[in-house]
């Protein structure tokens, strides 16, 4: 039997590669790290400052009749591009729940309870180091990055086992539904209770529509902008948890089984074999509407959120995320680099990023094992723990995010800002030490 080649064009070569880049942990992390790199850069050389902080406070404004709507790139970033971040958080939190590492609580009850343990300690030694309205920060060291995390693990995925790196990525999980609550319960200042009655009615309305089998990605996204979004912004309460509630809206199961799409692709496959071709390159219309009954089959053989959550992947962890990092790791250092550390902030960020992530997700695992009430990872140790333990120590993403929101003071800001920073590359450096003076592993193929 003679197999077919199939012919490539040189750019569907290069979108291969590209694909494989995007798709790869250590691009994400690696692309993050270039782009606060490259803020600080841009934030204190002398030729650029001035551009680089003048950037960010571009109005941006749209306008249609009488009404307009006007914010700075800062804000639009922030407020805006970041909400489709949190759809995806969204997005994976109810995967992991439904069909992921969370489903059942043997499968959950170590990342859960080791993520309490890597929020509690944090804000606690935070709060040890600050007082009056330095307090505030105490959610800034309670976040994992979970992209530039798991893109260090690639680093080392020859010393550590799997079971490990699914461990951490639903410690991720978990911490990110504790950040969204801690933002959404702590970090509002004012509540307009009306806007908020009128997203829990569109959210009701989605989950309805969800119930009834609606599955158009459009009409998703425009009640999520429009009656979502909108309304969260205007009630006073950050619109990134919009982009959470929105989430769990998105149906996730497919429109048919495994088994009719199967039974079904095979008889179009059949008339599609039967059917006479104009030449090998140009199809007859019989064979057009069968392509296009194909395609039907597989887009129903798709769950809805597993399609979003893939559609998005790159233009979140490519687009919105560098330039997030570009927009908010650009503090400025002159000479004021130790003063900046020296801080009761500064230094409660440090400490509760290296160490209190550390001890509290080691200390609670090591209690829950010793229980009986979870299990270790397989064919993990506790000097694997501990050295993800420590990369959860890699704030970044989350802790930049939530210093915007605890602070007024630009000083403060800038202070929780650097500590982040310098605290993220300590936590990394020493994770990465430990997981590397572990033995290398053999794996089977």
């Amino acid at each position: 039997m003679t197999q077919t080649k199939i012919e490539r064009e040189p750019i569907d070569k290069l979108q291969k590669r590209i694909n494989i880049l995007t798709h790869n942990d250590s691009s994400i992390g690696f692309l993050l790290f270039i782009s606060a790199l490259a803020a600080l850069i841009f934030a204190n050389l002398e030729a650029t400052k001035h551009w680089y902080h003048h950037l960010w406070e571009t109005p941006i404004a749209i306008s249609f009749a009488d009404h307009s709507f006007t914010m700075s790139l800062h804000h639009l970033i922030n407020d805006g591009l970041m909400a489709i971040f949190f759809f995806l958080v969204g997005l994976e939190i109810k995967r992991e729940f439904l069909i992921g590492s969370l489903s059942s609580w043997k499968k959950a009850s170590l990342p859960i309870g080791a993520a309490i343990g890597g929020m509690l300690f944090p804000a606690l030694i935070y709060l040890l180091f600050t007082s009056g309205d330095e307090q505030n920060g105490w959610g800034i060291p309670m976040a994992t990055d979970i992209a530039f995390t798991l893109g260090l693990i690639n680093l080392v995925r020859n010393r550590i086992m799997k079971s490990v790196k699914v461990f951490v990525t639903s410690l991720a999980v978990v911490d990110d539904i504790g950040a969204v609550l801690v933002i959404a319960l702590f970090y509002t200042s004012e509540l307009h209770l009306e806007q908020l009655y009128y997203a829990a009615g569109v959210l009701a309305f989605l989950f309805v529509a969800n119930r009834l089998g609606v599955r158009s990605v459009l009409f998703y996204s425009f009640f999520g902008i429009l009656g979502i979004w909108a309304a969260f912004f205007y009630a006073g309460i950050h619109p990134s948890i919009a982009g959470i509630l929105l989430a769990f809206t998105i149906p996730a199961r497919t429109k048919i089984s495994r088994r009719s799409f199967m039974h079904y692709g095979r008889k179009l496959f059949n008339a599609y074999d039967r059917t006479r071709s104009l030449d090998d390159r140009h199809n007859s219309p019989k064979e057009d509407k069968l392509l296009e009954e194909m395609e039907q089959l597989g887009d129903e053989a798709r769950a809805p959120l597993q399609k979003i959550e893939s559609g998005l992947h790159q233009f979140v962890y490519f687009i919105i995320m560098p330039l997030f990092a570009f927009a908010n790791a650009g503090v400025e250092l002159n000479g004021n680099f130790l003063e900046l550390l020296s801080g009761g902030i500064a230094l409660g960020i440090l400490f509760g990023l290296i160490a209190g992530k550390m001890l509290g997700i080691s200390l609670f695992s090591r209690t829950l094992i010793a229980l009986g009430l979870s299990e270790m990872p397989e064919g993990a140790n506790w000097r694997q723990l501990i050295g993800v333990a420590f990369l959860a120590g890699i704030g970044f993403t989350m802790s930049l995010f939530i210093s915007d929101l605890a602070f007024s003071s630009n000083m403060d800001i800038a202070m929780a800002k650097t500590a982040v920073l310098l605290a993220s590359t300590i936590a990394a450096i020493i994770g990465l030490l430990i997981l590397r003076s572990g033995k290398e592993l053999q794996r089977t193929s």
